[in-house]
C-alpha cells in the first residue's frame, strides 16, 4: 500500500477549529440532572463570592487588621478537615442528594445570620468567626458528596467535558459575584451583600429538591473511622492521586493571597479595584473554559497538573511584584488560567479512576486538598503580611510555590508518568463503565 492510497485530510477550516476549541456540551443535553446541578450550582457561586468579598471587607472595617482578616482562615480550618473527611465517608453511606440538599439549606440560614449581625447597630466581630468555621463545616460535609455523585449522572467519556462546564459555572459566577459585590458593598453595603446570598441559596435549594435519588450501594458500610482510613490507605497506595493532592495544596498553601487583596487594593493605590481583584483569576479560568474543547484529547494528565501549578505560582509571584494595578490584574488573571488547567486534569484523573465505592471517602480527600491549602494560604499571607508587607507576603508565596511544586514533581515520578490511555486504574474504571452501572460499585 502506497501513499497514495491514503491521501491526505484536507485541512480543517478556520471555523472547524474554532468549533474544536468550543466546550462540550453533550453532559448538558443528555442528563437533566447535570443541568439542575448546574444551574444551582451557578447561583450557589454567584451568591457565595458575595458573602466571599463582603467577610473580609467587613472584618476590615471592623479591625483593621491584615492579621484578624487572614484569621478566617484559621478557624475554617479544623472543621474543614474533621467535617471533609466525615462527609466523605457519608457521602458512600447516604442519598448523596439528601446530603447535598439538607447541606445546601443549612449553608443559607448561616447567610441569614450574617445578615442579621450586620443589621444591628454595632455589628460584632465574633459571630463572624462563629459562622465562618460553621460553614466550613457544612462544606466539608457537602462537597465530597458534589464531587462523588457526578460520575452518576453523566456517562464515563463525558466526565472530562462535564468537569470543564462545572469549571466554568463556577468561573461565571466568581467573576460576576465579586464584581457585583464590590459595587453592592460601594453603593449598597454589606446588608445588600448578604441579602442577595441568601436569596441565592433558596433558589439552589428548589433546584436541588429535582435532583433523582442517589442512594448508597446496598452493602455500603456506615461512616466510621476505619472506612475513612481505608479511603486513606486507598490514596496512599496511588501516588499519582497522592501527587495531585500534594502539588495543590503546596499551591494554595504558598500562592493565594484573596485575603489580603483589601490591603493590596490600597498599597497600589486602587481601592475600586478591588471586585476586580477578587474576580480577575476568575476572567483567566472562565478563557480556559470557554476554549475547553482540547481537555478530552490530553492524555498524559500529570504533566499537565504540575506544568500548570508552576505557571500559577509564577504568575503570582509577579502580581505581587508589579506595581500597576493593571498588570497586577493580568497576572491575576493568568494565575487562574494555570489553576484552571490544573484543576481540570485534576479532576479527569480522579473521577477516571476512583471506583464509586470509594468515591465519597476520596472525595473528601480532594476536598482537603483543595480547601486546606486555600485555608491556610489566608493564614500565611496575612501573617507575612503583618510581618513584612503585602506585596512581599505575594510574591514571595508565589516562588516558594513554584519551588515547592518543582520539588514534589521530582519526588512523585508516578504524577508525571501517568496516562489516561494505559494506566490500569483508568483502564479498569472504563470497561466496568462499559459493563453496566451494578459494576461502577466494586471497590478496588
Amino acid at each position: 500500500m502506497t501513499e497514495h492510497d491514503h491521501p491526505p485530510s484536507p485541512p480543517a477550516s478556520p471555523s472547524s477549529r474554532l468549533r474544536a476549541l468550543l466546550p462540550d456540551l453533550t453532559p448538558w443535553r443528555s442528563s437533566a440532572d447535570f443541568r439542575r446541578m448546574w444551574l444551582a450550582g451557578l447561583v450557589t457561586v454567584f451568591g457565595s463570592f458575595l458573602t466571599f468579598v463582603a467577610l473580609p471587607v467587613q472584618l476590615k472595617e471592623l479591625t483593621g487588621s491584615a492579621l484578624a482578616v487572614g484569621a478566617i482562615g484559621a478557624v475554617e480550618l479544623v472543621p474543614l478537615i474533621v467535617f471533609g473527611l466525615y462527609g466523605g465517608a457519608l457521602a458512600d453511606a447516604l442519598d448523596r442528594r439528601k446530603l447535598i440538599l439538607w447541606t445546601e439549606a443549612g449553608l443559607g440560614v448561616l447567610s441569614g445570620m450574617l445578615l442579621l449581625n450586620t443589621v444591628l447597630p454595632h455589628p460584632l466581630v465574633w459571630p463572624l468567626y462563629v459562622v465562618a468555621a460553621v460553614v466550613s463545616a457544612l462544606t466539608g460535609l457537602q462537597r465530597p458528596a458534589l464531587q462523588a455523585i457526578l460520575p452518576r449522572v453523566v456517562a464515563h467519556d463525558q466526565l472530562p467535558a462535564a468537569t470543564a462546564l462545572n469549571s466554568m459555572r463556577w468561573q461565571v459566577g466568581a467573576i460576576a459575584g465579586p464584581s457585583a459585590a464590590g459595587m453592592v458593598i460601594a453603593f449598597g453595603g454589606l446588608t445588600w451583600a448578604y441579602a442577595l446570598d441568601v436569596v441565592s441559596y433558596a433558589i439552589s435549594v428548589v433546584l436541588t429538591v429535582g435532583l433523582a435519588a442517589s442512594p448508597a450501594a446496598h452493602d455500603a458500610e456506615k461512616p466510621s473511622l476505619r472506612g475513612i482510613l481505608e479511603g486513606a490507605r486507598y490514596a496512599w497506595s496511588r501516588k499519582e492521586l497522592l501527587g495531585t493532592y500534594a502539588v495543590d495544596l503546596a499551591a494554595m498553601f504558598f500562592a493565594f493571597p484573596n485575603a489580603i487583596f483589601p490591603f493590596l487594593a490600597d498599597d497600589l493605590g486602587a481601592p475600586w479595584a478591588l471586585g476586580l481583584m477578587y474576580s480577575a483569576s476568575a476572567v483567566g479560568s472562565l478563557l480556559v473554559s470557554l476554549t475547553s474543547g482540547w481537555v478530552p484529547r490530553v492524555h498524559r494528565h500529570g504533566r499537565m497538573v504540575v506544568g500548570a501549578a508552576l505557571g500559577w505560582g509564577a504568575a503570582m509571584a509577579l502580581a505581587g511584584w508589579m506595581g500597576n494595578i493593571w498588570l497586577v490584574l493580568v497576572m491575576l488573571g493568568l494565575a487562574g488560567a494555570f489553576d484552571t488547567v490544573s484543576g481540570l486534569f485534576r479532576s479527569a484523573m480522579w473521577d477516571q479512576t476512583i471506583p464509586d465505592a470509594l468515591r465519597g471517602r476520596l472525595a473528601g480527600i480532594e476536598v482537603l486538598s483543595y480547601t486546606v491549602g486555600p485555608q491556610l494560604g489566608q493564614v500565611r499571607a496575612g501573617g507575612m503580611a503583618s510581618l513584612t508587607n503585602v506585596r512581599a507576603s505575594i510574591w514571595a508565596g508565589g516562588l516558594a510555590c513554584v519551588a515547592s511544586v518543582g520539588l514534589l514533581a521530582l519526588t512523585l515520578p508516578k504524577l508525571l508518568a501517568y496516562d489516561q490511555r494505559t494506566d490500569e486504574h483508568a483502564v479498569r474504571m472504563r470497561k466496568l463503565r462499559a459493563g453496566g452501572s451494578a459494576g461502577v460499585t466494586e471497590a478496588a
